[in-house]
């Protein structure tokens, strides 16, 4: 017992190895971000499965419009983490609780203006789209529910990267375990037995998440040793507030602009049809769990930078890179392998239709070097996100989107016509992403963005 409440308390990666401290925070991290796909994937074969092609298809059309339309919550959630990480490093108790407190306040107004504007302009976005009629209104029933429940997926982002931020990555594994295992089952239930199809799916999505949310507030109330949840903190304050939105907007901003990228290029892959669309969904499926050990280091090292730039330790935050970075490329090399050798086996869970299958193969090839390049990356910007430059990844973003991401998909489109064409111009997005993350943190302005060390320097 006294192991397992061990576990549940904050990790201090202010000391002892840096590559220990890191896969401690990051093995929960990436169990959970497994079960986290999970979702995706239950959906997926599923609607794949019991409902159709049509089904499948859809879903896929709609992820470009619902990361656009939650990209400033995503942005507040990753600005609080960061100074709850920064604030939690330097023991700042009082700063720590109201960071809190405000974060959890600016969710909740961005959730509802979102569940109530949201699902107004959907329809007309998908047709602008240029959405297949067969499935648009599939599409537009799935983004809906998911909007009108949005305050769910809402908070479990922010109590689940307050959590971290204070170095406790195992109690929103073990919430997001039983929510995963609860979308099953809802999955079970709506789409199978009562026949609810795409909105079952969401259905389930959305109550899954919810239930990990009020799981991560309980555990939040918990804590009181570290800090405080009073009513009088969820009253924004003007420093606090303008700190999270310097911190949370330019991360929004830099998710809108892939969001932005893909809404751009979603009409080359509609033009393609239905099958490509499919194919398409199957390899995002199959990219989301190759990436998972990615994303997991890079939110590790967000934490970790962010709490040793709050120590004032700079030094250590470029060791735990390097570190972290090599960790990364391991895991990648590995699981690069994997999907070389049975990427077909995987896309079979999806369907059995040997064109999407054929398909699904050729793109998961060409994607293989990417996933190498991306470990790196994701660590780097991560660095630098968590040590509170939030304005150098925005600006790679949109550097990249605007003059290879989006140009590349129409010029190889126009070169090639065929739907190969858009992995290509992906697998370019990646590697440059990984050259100007390179260069930002070789200039190392991320040194001198400590959130801590300049309030000290003001004071």
């Amino acid at each position: 017992m006294q192991r397992f409440k061990a576990m549940m308390s904050g990790v201090d990666m202010t000391e002892g190895a840096p590559w220990k401290k890191l896969l401690i925070f990051t093995t929960p991290l990436l169990i959970g971000n497994i079960f986290q796909q999970l979702y995706g994937l239950v959906d997926a074969i599923m609607l794949g499965n019991w409902v159709g092609v049509q089904a499948l298809a859809a879903v896929t059309s709609v992820l470009p419009i619902f990361f656009l339309i939650m990209v400033f919550m995503m942005g507040v959630a990753m600005g609080a983490g960061v100074m709850v990480s920064q604030y939690f490093g330097a023991k700042k108790r009082e700063e720590l609780s109201r960071t809190i407190g405000v974060s959890i306040t600016l969710t909740t107004l961005l959730g509802v203006f979102v569940a109530g504007l949201g699902p107004l302009g959907t329809r007309w976005l998908l047709a602008a789209l240029d959405t297949p009629p067969e499935i648009i209104d599939y599409s537009v029933i799935y983004i809906n529910v998911i909007l009108w429940g949005v305050l769910g997926l809402g908070y479990f982002n922010i109590f689940s990267g307050i959590l971290r931020g204070v170095g406790d990555a195992f109690s929103p594994l073990v919430y997001l375990i039983f929510a995963s295992l609860l979308n099953i089952a809802l999955n079970v239930l709506f789409i199978y037995i009562l026949g609810l199809g795409v909105a079952g799916a969401a259905v389930g999505t959305v109550v899954a998440q919810s239930v990990s949310a009020l799981l991560c507030l309980r555990r939040m109330r918990q804590m009181k040793d570290v800090f405080d949840l009073k009513w009088a903190y969820l009253v924004p304050q003007r420093d606090l507030v303008r700190q999270v939105l310097k911190l949370g907007v330019p991360t929004g901003a830099s998710q809108a602009v892939f969001a932005i990228s893909m809404m751009m290029v979603q009409p080359l892959v509609n033009g393609f049809g239905l099958f490509v669309l499919a194919a398409n969904n199957i390899v995002m499926k199959i990219d989301g769990l190759v990436m998972m050990p990615n994303f997991s280091f890079g939110n590790a090292m967000t934490v970790y930078a962010g709490q040793n730039m709050g120590a004032n330790k700079p030094e250590r935050v470029s060791q735990g890179t390097k570190q972290c970075t090599l960790l990364a490329l391991g895991t990648a090399f590995v699981l690069v392998v994997i999907l070389l050798i049975f990427g077909r086996q995987i896309a079979g869970w999806f369907t059995d239709i040997e064109e999407v299958l054929d398909m699904s193969v050729r793109f998961l090839r060409i994607l293989a070097v990417g996933y190498l390049a991306f470990s790196i990356n994701i660590v780097l910007w991560g660095t630098i996100r968590g040590a509170g430059d939030a304005m150098t990844p925005m600006y790679a973003a949109m550097i990249n989107t605007a003059l290879i991401r989006v140009p590349s998909a129409f010029l190889f489109v126009r070169w090639l016509q065929r739907p190969e064409a858009l992995i290509y111009s992906l697998l370019l997005g990646w590697v440059s992403l990984t050259v100007l993350a390179a260069i930002a943190y070789k200039i190392g302005k991320w040194r001198k963005s400590g959130l801590v060390a300049q309030e000290n320097a003001e004071e």
